[in-house]
């Protein structure tokens, strides 16, 4: 019942690649902007908080289009990465990539942000005070205590770029190997006759790909925890 088509097989491979490079390129941003929401107090803080939650309450048809408007090939910033570097990410799939990570950017910052908040800033002090400076604490003991948030974030983050749906179509429309991600597969089967049993085969796909990431997250980070936990007692 499993058995995939090639046009299926391309539509879950170019859904693992799209959602492993959002990840993999939203990362480092995440952990920076989750310190600074965690640990520094400026004005506009409320405004940068709410601008990362965005794409959590706007349509994601409306993110997808103020990309298109953006980085589409006559957009500003669209327009300068093809002239200056000759690169194209609109009808492409790292504008997939693009999409997804901007859709799951706030819940990898969330996880990241509440992390850091749990952290006894008790043993940064300490750290400090033996002379390690702010970039060896920040590596040495806080990123080691961060971890479990980072990989829940990371894995809650790979989840929902695999769902992503609204941005994505409207972004980067639906190509099949170039853009047609698995969401986007399923749609495309529903809609024409006799393609019930492809969008069956995938629904079940994505389904079990869902569950995987949710497990996995679980599992490392109980053993994050444990780590963490076994840190603190040696120390």
């Amino acid at each position: 019942m499993l058995a995939l088509t090639p046009v299926e097989a391309e539509a879950l491979q170019l859904s693992l690649r799209v959602a492993f490079w959002s990840v993999a390129g939203s990362l480092p941003l995440a952990v920076l902007v989750a310190l600074i929401l965690a640990r520094a107090d400026f004005p506009g803080k409320s405004i940068l908080d709410a601008a990362v939650h965005l794409p959590l309450v706007l349509p994601p048809v409306v993110i997808g289009y103020i990309l298109l408007l953006l980085l589409g090939r006559h957009g500003p910033l669209g327009e300068m990465l093809e002239n200056v570097f000759g690169i194209v990410v609109a009808f492409r799939w790292t504008g997939a990539a693009i999409a997804a990570a901007i859709m799951g950017f706030p819940l990898m910052v969330r996880a990241i942000r509440l992390s850091l908040e749990g952290i006894d800033q008790g043993l940064e002090a300490a750290a400090g005070t033996l002379g390690a400076g702010h970039g060896w604490v920040f590596l040495t003991v806080t990123l080691p205590l961060a971890v479990p948030g980072i990989i829940t974030g990371v894995l809650l983050s790979f989840a929902r770029s695999l769902g992503e749906f609204g941005a994505t179509i409207t972004f980067v429309s639906n190509i099949p190997g170039e853009t047609q991600t698995l969401p986007l597969a399923i749609y495309s089967f529903t809609q024409v006759p006799g393609g019930d049993a492809q969008a069956l085969r995938l629904s079940i796909i994505s389904v079990l790909l869902a569950i995987a990431a949710l497990a996995v997250s679980e599992i490392m980070t109980r053993r994050a925890h444990r780590r963490v936990k076994g840190h603190d007692i040696k120390h």
